[in-house]
């Protein structure tokens, strides 16, 4: 067995060592990775040959991890893993999005990346992890990649940049980013920022950077040290230079054309180019055309990319006949749907979201139970991507990875701008009805307007913005594109996304295509992305300008008020009968949590009287009874020496036959009390011992002057029944 290793020192201290030839031989690629007690297996297998007619990088991620690596059993009735949850899919597409651009483009054979988590101590954070495992299993394998990379999370914490910081460390962080890059360039970046300057955002990329460095220059050593240096020989893809050629010649002249004729309609253009190679196919014989099909559209795809781009950096013009940093046109409207708590279109060129707004309660909550967080989460936001908005004849087929992808950065943007003592359970719906360009970023210009139709106190107004680059000479000419189009974002170098409010910078997603990306392109595009952020601000508004003042008259109400922890048990009652009385006879919903040393109560209802009982309730029981004070009590059960009576929420005490009235009574039945009178009583005293109670409804009936018949015994009698 021969097994090699390598020690990364993070330079804090920590160390990362990297192993392989031990675990999983006949995968193409493995290493084990481990960190601390963080231990991540990364596989690699890639086909021989690719299937006959594929024409793009048929490549698979997956990152999961295994509940025994902290010691816990999965949920569900089948207690084990299931299907990836939303975070192993974020990990996975991380992971994803930094490899792919790096397979030769003449490669078309299938591969698959598993990175699995085997052990973990809950201090290090395994998915910043995950990319460099994935990368180092593809340096030792023989998998043709132009690697290796490394990703790393950077986070900002007390002014000091941390990078791979731990759980505890990010919780006090205001930037959180996750960085891929090669020895050279950075390929893709993602996070959340508390409205941190375009200038610090360049700043973590740096340093992020150079932490990477370190990392590639190890996979290279492990390379070289295994023998995988040479890479397999393949050859995924047939050509036919001459018919290259006459592709070339006959179409790039009309294709440019299109490109430079300034069509602001998505279909039409895409019918137009369509054309153009129709026409050329319909000069060649049946036969040629049916067996060099798909050379013919890769052929003319090119040519299609070379027009837009040469029309770009050429002479400065888009396929829609916008400047490169021109919006397309923005309308919106709030309040569009009356059944929802709050609502919202937002349209941009041809890309529309249409978002809602649903306000829940403590019980509405996402419970969330991976391998390594437990939580809830109290601000949701969902993104569907129906095959309606871009004109496809398909079913749905529910959602994909894209879509939780989508949702995650729309959700980022907008959470920080939550005030964290907000009582609601706050979920974002984003449904994009049409899509030609970031439906990300109008998910989230439509989510802030949705919000603040709702009534939902957001510290300040939120927007995006997609931008894109088109770049030759390793980035000596280029054109950063502001508010892309579904061909630019396809045809272009750059995916970059930013977020914010006016003072700074929320979340960002950037997918690099090219080598040789400087950062003063990079600056470039965030300070013209910050201008294009501030003008659809600008518009988002002129349409509402601030949260409305009050919340929808069908939104729930919510009111919070806190108890001791002590009397928690006290309000939901055994079994929770109190907390359920209380929620049948006033309609409110109650909800109770412990924080701290004290108990949080939530009260819910469509109306103020219901929460307002339910509130007076909950205060009756915690309350204190006061000797000397006067209650409002209920009759619960009749007894021949007197009458149970509840004079505060959970708290019962005898109402003595004596204390009734002035006078004898013969029996409770000229009392003329029954179960469920209400009768006013006096608190006399507190037994210290027994803690039972004394009352009185005669010490607050005036005195007779004359007294026919004084009692002939005395005491409350609280010693013939127990449990008061």
């Amino acid at each position: 067995m021969n097994v090699v290793t390598n020690t990364i020192a993070l330079g804090d201290g920590r160390t990362i060592t990297l192993e392989t030839g031990k675990l999983a031989k006949q995968a193409d690629g493995a290493v084990m990775l481990r960190m601390g007690n963080t231990m991540l297996l990364a596989t690699v297998v890639s086909a021989q040959e690719a299937v006959p007619g594929t024409d793009f990088m048929p490549l698979s991620v997956d990152y999961k991890e295994k509940f025994a690596s902290n010691g816990r059993f999965p949920g569900g009735f089948t207690r084990r893993e299931g299907r990836s949850s939303d975070y192993e899919i974020l990990v996975s597409r991380l992971v994803d999005r930094a490899l792919r651009p790096l397979f030769p483009d003449d490669y078309h054979a299938e591969t698959f990346v598993n990175v699995t988590l085997y052990s973990a101590d809950g201090v290090d954070m395994p998915d910043a992890l995950a990319g460099l495992a994935a990368s180092a299993a593809l340096a030792v394998s023989d998998i043709p990649f132009h690697g290796p990379i490394s990703e790393v999370r950077v986070a900002r914490i007390d002014g000091k940049f941390v990078i791979n910081p731990t759980f505890a460390q990010l919780e006090t962080a205001d930037m959180d980013i996750m960085v891929a890059a090669t020895l050279d360039n950075i390929m893709m970046v993602e996070g959340e920022m508390k409205e941190v300057s375009e200038d610090d955002l360049l700043e973590a990329l740096k340093v992020a950077h150079e932490a990477i460095k370190v990392h590639c220059q190890a996979q290279l050593e492990m390379m070289k040290a295994v023998g995988k240096e040479t890479k397999r020989v393949y050859c995924h893809e047939e050509n036919d230079e001459e018919l290259k050629k006459d592709i070339w010649e006959k179409t790039y002249d009309k294709a440019y054309a299109l490109a430079t004729s300034a069509n602001t309609d998505k279909h039409s253009r895409e019918a137009n180019f369509a054309q153009v190679k129709a026409d050329y196919i319909a000069t060649l014989d049946p036969e040629t055309a049916e067996a060099k099909a798909g050379m013919i559209d890769r052929y003319y795809h090119a040519v299609e990319k070379e027009a837009m781009r040469r029309s770009i950096l050429d002479e400065g013009k888009r396929l829609d006949g916008r400047k490169t940093t021109e919006i397309r046109p923005i309308w919106s409207e709030v309040g569009y749907l009356p059944g929802p708590h709050g609502s919202a279109i937002f349209t941009r060129g041809e890309t529309q979201s249409l978002a809602t707004v649903t306000l829940g309660t403590k019980m509405d909550e996402k419970i969330v139970d991976e391998a390594l967080i437990q939580d809830k989460e109290r601000f949701l936001l969902h993104y569907n991507f129906p095959p309606f908005s871009t004109g496809e004849a398909r079913a749905s087929r529910g959602i994909g990875r894209r879509e939780i992808g989508h949702g995650n950065l729309a959700h980022r943007a907008l959470k920080p701008m939550i005030p964290e003592d907000y009582p609601y359970v706050v979920r974002v719906v984003s449904d994009i009805l049409e899509s030609n360009g970031s439906s990300s970023m109008a998910t989230v210009c439509a989510g802030c307007l949705a919000l603040m139709d709702a009534g939902v106190p957001i510290k300040k107004p939120v927007s995006g913005i997609a931008m894109g680059l088109i770049s030759e000479n390793k980035g000596t000419n280029y054109a950063v594109l502001s508010d892309i189009l579904g061909d630019e974002d396809h045809l272009g170098d750059m995916d970059f996304k930013v977020t914010g409010t006016r003072d700074g910078i929320t979340a960002t997603q950037m997918d690099i295509k090219v080598d040789g990306l400087s950062y003063e392109i990079l600056e470039k595009a965030l300070k013209q992305a910050k201008e294009g952020r501030l003008y659809i601000l600008d518009k988002i508004q002129e349409t509402l300008a601030a949260p409305r003042p009050d919340l929808k008259p069908h939104a729930p109400r919510i009111v919070v008020m806190f108890i001791p922890k002590e009397m928690i048990g006290a309000v939901i009652g055994p079994g929770g009968k109190i907390i359920q009385n209380m929620q049948a006879e006033t309609g409110a919903t109650i909800a109770i949590e412990e924080i701290g040393d004290q108990g949080r109560v939530e009260i819910a209802g469509t109306n103020k009287a219901s929460i307002d009982a339910a509130i007076q309730m909950i205060k009756g029981i915690v309350a204190i009874p006061e000797v000397g004070e006067t209650y409002l009590s209920t009759v619960k059960s009749i007894m021949p020496y007197g009458a149970f009576v509840e004079f505060m929420p959970g708290k019962e005490g005898l109402l003595h036959i004596s204390e009734i009235a002035w006078g004898r009574l013969e029996n409770m039945e000229v009392s003329g009390l029954k179960e469920g009178d209400k009768v006013e009583v006096k608190l006399l005293d507190i037994d210290e011992k027994t803690g039972k109670f004394k009352l009185s409804r005669r010490a607050l009936l005036p005195r007779p002057e004359k007294m026919d018949d004084e009692p002939r015994h005395g005491g409350n009698g609280n010693n013939r029944r127990k449990g008061n």
